[in-house]
C-alpha cells in the first residue's frame, strides 16, 4: 500500500511509495520510523525531489547528491575537510533554502555573516580561511550548473570574500633561535628535529647562493644573512 501509515505495534509512521532509479528500474522505497505523519510526508517529498533531480528541493537536500557525486572521487582526508567546512560553515545558514531561490543577495548577507564570525580562539577568521570557505559554497553551486540545470552560480555573482594572499608569516632570527634551542635539549626528539630543519634551510640558502654566484671567492665560505624568499 502506498502513502503514509501508522504501524499498529510501534504507533510510529512509516512511508512506503513506488519510484523509477536511474537505470529506469522500478523499485519501492519502505521508510519506518515517523514520530508523525507529516514527518514521513515530508521524508517522501524530498526523496523523491531528489531522485527527479529537481532543484526545487532544499540546499541540504541537494548536499546529500553533491557527498554522493563527488566523495568517491576524491581522497578521503580531502572529503573530510571539506565536509566539516560545509557542515558547520555553510549547512547552518542554507540547509532550509529552497536551491532555485536561493540569491546574490543571500550570499551577501551570508558572507557579512561569516567576516563578523569568530573561530574558537576568539579571532576573526583569516582572509585565505574565508576564501577557502567560499570556495566549498562555490563548488557545490557550480556542481549544480554543470550537471542539474542550475541557471547560475549565485556565488559566483555575489563576488569574492577573503584574499589570495596568505597572511604575513614570521620568522626566528638567529638569536632568537640559539635563545630557543637549549630548552629542548631535554627532549632528544625535537631537539633533532629543529636542529635537522635548521641544517636544511642552511643547505637550501647555500644552493641558492650556488645558483646566484653568491658564494665568497677564495675561502669558499656562505655568509647567510637575512633571505627574503
Amino acid at each position: 500500500m502506498d502513502g503514509c501509515l501508522q504501524g499498529k505495534k510501534r504507533g510510529t509512521w512509516y512511508t512506503s511509495f513506488p519510484y523509477v532509479d536511474w537505470t529506469g528500474k522500478r523499485c519501492r522505497k519502505l521508510k519506518r520510523g515517523f514520530l508523525t505523519k507529516k514527518e514521513a510526508q515530508n521524508w517522501e517529498n524530498h526523496f523523491k525531489l531528489q531522485k527527479a533531480n529537481s532543484l526545487d528541493m532544499t540546499f541540504e537536500d541537494f548536499y546529500g547528491i553533491y557527498e554522493a557525486d563527488v566523495k568517491p572521487k576524491i581522497r578521503y582526508n580531502t572529503w573530510c575537510t571539506k565536509e566539516h567546512i560545509i557542515k558547520t560553515k555553510i549547512l547552518p545558514y542554507f540547509k532550509n533554502l529552497c536551491m532555485r531561490d536561493i540569491t546574490p543577495r543571500d550570499i551577501i548577507k551570508w558572507k557579512n555573516m561569516m567576516r563578523e564570525s569568530i573561530n574558537n580562539k576568539g579571532k576573526e577568521y583569516t582572509g585565505t580561511y574565508l576564501k577557502t570557505v567560499q570556495a566549498q559554497l562555490s563548488s557545490i553551486f557550480n556542481h549544480a550548473v554543470r550537471f542539474y540545470e542550475l541557471p547560475n552560480n549565485p556565488v559566483r555573482v555575489a563576488g569574492p570574500m577573503g584574499q589570495n594572499e596568505s597572511d604575513e608569516m614570521k620568522f626566528w632570527t638567529k638569536k632568537e633561535y640559539m635563545k630557543f634551542i637549549p630548552t629542548m635539549a631535554n627532549k632528544t626528539y625535537s631537539y633533532m628535529a629543529f636542529e635537522s630543519l635548521m641544517e636544511l634551510i642552511i643547505s637550501l640558502y647555500l644552493m641558492r647562493s650556488i645558483i646566484t654566484s653568491n658564494l665568497k671567492k677564495g675561502n669558499h665560505s656562505v655568509e647567510i644573512r637575512e633571505l627574503e624568499m
